[in-house]
């Protein structure tokens, strides 16, 4: 096979890979309205979710493929404005604590270092290398100072990932790992929803997290044996308030996994179960750099598990940074387009003379 025959297939395989991306986020969509007329739900909040994933996605894909250091520093800039803004413009009540509006700040965190540490792998210059490297550590701090230490540890987390990933040959390892890391927070979550681990442990947990959460888990398992398949319908979790007395009904769920399984059934856990690993597939087979992949992959994975012991994903600034975040680590800048081709031609002649 030929190199320009080989690059023909890499960029047939992104396209169907593109393809089948979509039609998972339009099938989230379409359930999310099945299950909202079985059951008279509000699938407004999963349909904003689904819409502002995909237009930030497209988006990174576009200003990825245009911009491959400046757009990535610019949303990990921004980023950084809104993680500090945040807790003004929506206050945490008590029960929001440590993973209610503090969660959605800490996910913004962790979305920009990725950003910003993409950026820093993909600069040639050494100065804006170091100073993006400057602007990664920053955005670690400042979980501190905005006094969101779950964003703390996620960023941190995050800057540690792709300081490793630089010395990894192979992505296919970290890619297991980030998919085994996200898939063992949400069979955690709902073991100790179910009760399935030791009294000891679950109670460890309770403390940490809030009774008031430990709650809403059980009583979404108990929803979801009400209808397993489809759910009970989208929004209607949570909705009498009376999953803990003491808890408003504005509190609602935290857990991404579990509200799905309550609002939408196995369906929909199987849905975003997907859509996260089409995104872990699409960057494995991204043509940027292993160091930029596993960066943007541990940022997701961050987040992921952020989802599955918060609402996060109940804020469309965190939907909207995920896919572009995803859409920067997946675009093929038009630089290395151009390069590929040019090489391709230079072969050519040469293999004619």
């Amino acid at each position: 096979m030929t190199r320009a025959t080989k690059t023909d297939a890499e960029r047939a395989g992104r396209n169907v890979s593109d393809g089948a991306g979509m039609i998972l986020l339009g099938l989230c969509a379409l359930w999310a309205l099945i299950t909202a007329a079985a059951h008279d739900g509000r699938p407004e909040g999963v349909l904003l979710a689904v819409l502002a994933a995909a237009a930030g996605y497209a988006t990174g894909r576009i200003s990825g493929a245009l911009l491959p250091v400046a757009a990535p520093c610019a949303g990990a800039a921004a980023g950084l404005v809104l993680a500090v803004t945040m807790p003004a413009l929506l206050p945490g009540p008590p029960y929001a604590v440590p993973l209610g509006h503090t969660g959605a700040t800490a996910a913004l965190l962790a979305l920009a270092t990725g950003a910003a540490c993409c950026a820093a792998w993909a600069t040639p210059v050494p100065a804006l290398k170091s100073a993006l490297w400057l602007l990664a550590v920053l955005l670690v701090l400042s979980g501190a100072v905005v006094g969101s230490p779950v964003g703390c540890v996620a960023s941190g987390a995050v800057l540690l990932c792709s300081l490793a990933a630089g010395s990894m040959p192979h992505r296919g390892v970290g890619i297991a790992g980030l998919a085994l890391a996200a898939g063992g927070t949400a069979a955690g979550v709902w073991a100790v929803a179910a009760g399935a681990l030791p009294g000891g442990v679950v109670e460890a947990v309770t403390e940490r997290i809030g009774p008031y959460r430990v709650h809403m888990w059980r009583d979404a398992l108990g929803l979801a044996g009400q209808a397993p398949l489809a759910g009970v319908g989208p929004g209607r979790y949570g909705q009498s308030g009376g999953v803990v007395p003491d808890v408003p009904a504005e509190a609602g769920p935290h857990s991404a996994p579990l509200q799905l399984l309550a609002e939408q059934g196995l369906v929909g856990v199987l849905l975003l179960a997907a859509v996260y690993g089409w995104v872990l597939h699409a960057l494995w087979r991204a043509p940027r750099p292993t160091p930029v992949v596993l960066t943007t992959g541990a940022a997701l994975t961050a987040l992921a598990v952020l989802a599955s012991l918060g609402n996060v994903l109940s804020f469309t600034t965190v939907t909207a940074g995920a896919g572009l975040l995803a859409g920067w680590g997946t675009a093929r800048p038009w630089a290395d387009e151009e390069r590929t081709i040019q090489e391709d031609t230079v072969a050519e002649e040469r293999t004619t003379i």
